[in-house]
């Protein structure tokens, strides 16, 4: 496995239970094409919104796996991505993982910096990603639960995650 530090990451000013989630129109990507949504109209019943760094990281590729193994992608509750790659790169990616799910694509991360979650990457100008978030959101868009990466890499206990969202 290859070795990597891990960083604290600054605090951050994330939105939060109560709050009205911000809508956004981003190409929606899903393994068959993808098509400009907005929030608003997606969002028809409770929804979980899974930020994750760019797609092809170890770091997505571990949480979609995970979430599948634990059938967050059958459950009633609406899960949907939200990343900062782009949609070819994610429809590759789920291609290649054989992954039932939909994402929205944010190559300028605009999305997660609305939300109060974006990262500057390291050593790289102009580059961001999303922390690893979740986000339960109501039919209303209003924030029902928030989890918030504070370490890059750092992954939830997802039973306290699952229990938390109402998931369990």
């Amino acid at each position: 496995m290859p070795e990597f530090d891990v960083v604290e990451l600054e605090p951050t000013d994330h939105l939060g239970p109560g709050e009205t989630a911000p809508d956004f129109t981003r190409p929606l990507v899903t393994d068959e094409f993808w098509e400009d949504r907005s929030l608003a109209e997606f969002v028809d019943g409770r929804t979980i919104l899974v930020f994750t760094p760019m797609i092809g990281s170890f770091v997505a590729k571990y949480v979609w796996d995970e979430l599948a193994e634990r059938g967050w992608l059958e459950r009633e509750e609406r899960v949907v991505g939200v990343t900062a790659s782009t949609p070819y790169g994610i429809s590759r990616f789920l291609d290649e993982n054989d992954l039932p799910v939909e994402i929205f694509a944010d190559p300028t991360n605009g999305i997660a910096a609305d939300y109060g979650i974006a990262h500057d990457l390291d050593g790289m100008t102009g580059i961001g990603e999303p922390r690893l978030a979740f986000v339960a959101l109501e039919a209303d868009r209003s924030i029902e639960s928030v989890w918030v990466a504070d370490e890059w890499p750092e992954f939830p206990d997802y039973e306290a995650l699952e229990a938390e969202l109402g998931l369990d």
